[in-house]
């Protein structure tokens, strides 16, 4: 007499959440506003508008870009609000911020764009391992935007997994 195998993970009805596949596909600069400023550290209007319609921003094509300033340098905010309007024709996102802050900037959004009620009492578990360091942010935005849908939210993978939330 033969047994017959059964794929309990595949009948448990179990959601597998792979955050990667949020993760920004595309390369990451960063545009650092020191290099723009008198000695690093003194932004002068009218020399930091000569270089901002000199440079050539072709290299921030299909990009996700970060504005920044390295230097402890003072910096007005129409000043991020004027590199913004260069880069946002030619790049695929723009945040404020360092490579890290892009990752988080783009993660939460992708994350905020999940339609909630498609896991209307779904079981869930978010993927724990892969080859993409994925940030807490990530783990942290896809909790609060299932838990009030979902029956359950788990960690890990289905055969070694962490309980995190369970409706009662």
């Amino acid at each position: 007499m033969q047994e017959t195998i059964v794929n309990k993970v595949a009948e448990s009805g179990l959601i597998t959440l792979d955050l990667e596949e949020y993760y920004p596909k595309g390369e990451i600069k960063i545009f650092d506003l020191k290099d723009h400023l008198f000695m690093g550290l003194i932004l002068k209007e009218k020399d930091f508008r000569t270089a901002l319609q000199n440079k050539d921003w072709t290299e921030y094509k299909d990009a996700y870009v970060g504005i920044t300033c390295s230097n402890d340098a003072i910096i007005p905010a129409w000043a991020y609000m004027l590199v913004t309007t260069y880069l946002q024709p030619v790049a695929k996102e723009v945040v404020f911020g360092d490579e890290k802050s892009v990752v988080n900037t783009v993660f939460i959004k992708r994350i905020s764009a999940i339609n909630g009620e498609d896991y209307i009492d779904k079981r869930i578990i978010v993927k724990g391992c892969g080859d993409v360091q994925v940030p807490e942010t990530a783990y942290l935005e896809i909790t609060n935007k299932l838990r009030p849908y979902v029956k359950s939210i788990m960690y890990g993978e289905a055969c070694s997994n962490v309980p995190v939330y369970k409706k009662r």
